[in-house]
């Protein structure tokens, strides 16, 4: 299963970006923590939906430093740094990073519009490890 299909699978499943994003991180070394998952719901459904940021970007900073925790302190600060940043422009075209920009007021655009931001969020995630040798 590639990961578009397994993105969705998730999403059919009720998870929330952020939980997709974890899930997948536990995927990679072939764990699972329901536990875990639930208590990621939080990043989603709650603080992304007051305002927070979008749960792919807290999803993301979850992944990598769940996959990245080979590197130094300061190498994952800096590789989350650089995640958030190109998260920043991935989501300018929807004025902001936050689920409200994303969405634009339309919770039916979670349905069209969030599985490409997690797709893309996922690969770009992917692409950072990578360069330090880790996936």
């Amino acid at each position: 299963m590639d990961a578009f299909d397994r993105i969705m699978e998730l999403s059919r499943q009720g998870l929330y970006c952020a939980q997709i994003m974890v899930q997948l991180a536990l995927d990679a070394e072939g764990k699972e923590n329901p536990d875990l998952i639930q208590a990621v719901r939080g990043l989603c459904g709650g603080f992304a939906w007051s305002g927070g940021p979008c749960g792919a970007l807290s999803g993301g900073v979850c992944f990598l430093s769940m996959l990245g925790r080979e590197l130094s302190a300061d190498e994952r600060i800096a590789m989350i740094g650089d995640f958030h940043a190109w998260f920043r422009e991935r989501t300018e075209q929807y004025g902001g990073e936050n689920c409200e920009n994303i969405e634009r007021g339309d919770p039916q655009n979670m349905v069209t519009t969030c599985p490409g931001v997690i797709i893309d969020s996922y690969e770009k995630c992917v692409a950072l490890l990578e360069e330090k040798g880790l996936a």
